[in-house]
């Protein structure tokens, strides 16, 4: 059963950042270097920021791209993760291609999109998968492949086809490994989105970092920063909340 959890689980992350953001300030008081504003500032800015409507309009146009790219990697990378697991033809033929592209720098993709698509949304959702596909692929994958033997022998003694054993076997046991790749999918995929709004198409929140960054105005660049900080920690929020929705049936030590 899954312990309940109370007011009480937040005081550590919470006190985390407090302390985080006590450090920041004394420190950036301390050296007073123009690269490190203090946190007062930095907070100061992102409400002016916000006041003048720059932050909300451009976070909108992010997190849309930041869904759309999320919504194509699990898509695709459950089923190809699903298929490279349980077959191993389909391990055979694209194995190399997805540790190929797991490796490789994502980022060196953008011309390659900028070419292909232009400047607008579906270049920097290219990207976003780029990030955040291979990762997903890789782990689902495995976790199929660990699937344990006897699980499987239960399911054909009990009459069980390939169809029933992938659906009520082979993807329930495997979910819980899946579901991290897919906490490790979502937060490259926000720093793709940001990726692909500063070096391809200058829109949402990449834009004000750029223009912030050719001016050298550090406290904008940071209090843009905490937003995407933020957006991620939401991101990963919703992806824990989902974890415990869909493995609530498993022990707490039986979770990846």
């Amino acid at each position: 059963m899954t312990p309940r959890r109370g007011p009480l689980t937040l005081l550590p992350p919470l006190s985390g950042l407090l302390a985080g953001g006590v450090l920041w300030e004394g420190v950036s008081r301390t050296a007073d270097a123009a690269f490190l504003p203090p946190l007062t500032e930095v907070l100061t800015r992102l409400a002016e920021l916000t006041a003048d409507g720059k932050i909300l309009p451009s976070l909108l146009s992010s997190v849309i791209n930041l869904v759309l790219g999320l919504a194509i990697s699990l898509t695709l990378g459950l089923t190809l993760g699903t298929l490279m697991g349980r077959y191993r033809p389909a391990e055979a033929a694209l194995g190399i291609y997805m540790y190929a592209l797991l490796t490789a720098p994502s980022l060196v993709f953008a011309p390659v999109f900028f070419s292909l698509f232009g400047p607008g949304r579906t270049s920097i959702v290219a990207v976003v998968v780029m990030y955040s596909l291979f990762v997903i692929v890789i782990t689902t994958a495995s976790a199929v492949r660990d699937v344990p033997a006897q699980l499987l022998e239960m399911g054909r003694v009990y009459g069980a086809g390939e169809r029933q054993l992938l659906f009520r076997v082979v993807l329930p046991a495997a979910l819980p490994m899946a579901m991290a790749g897919i906490r490790l999918g979502v937060g490259r995929a926000v720093a793709g989105m940001i990726n692909g709004e500063m070096f391809i198409a200058v829109v949402g929140l990449g834009q004000i970092l750029t223009e912030a960054g050719g001016s050298f105005d550090s406290t904008t660049v940071l209090a843009v920063l905490l937003v995407v900080v933020t957006v991620a920690l939401i991101a990963i929020g919703i992806t824990h909340w989902a974890d415990r929705r869909l493995n609530g049936w498993l022990p707490e030590t039986s979770r990846t």
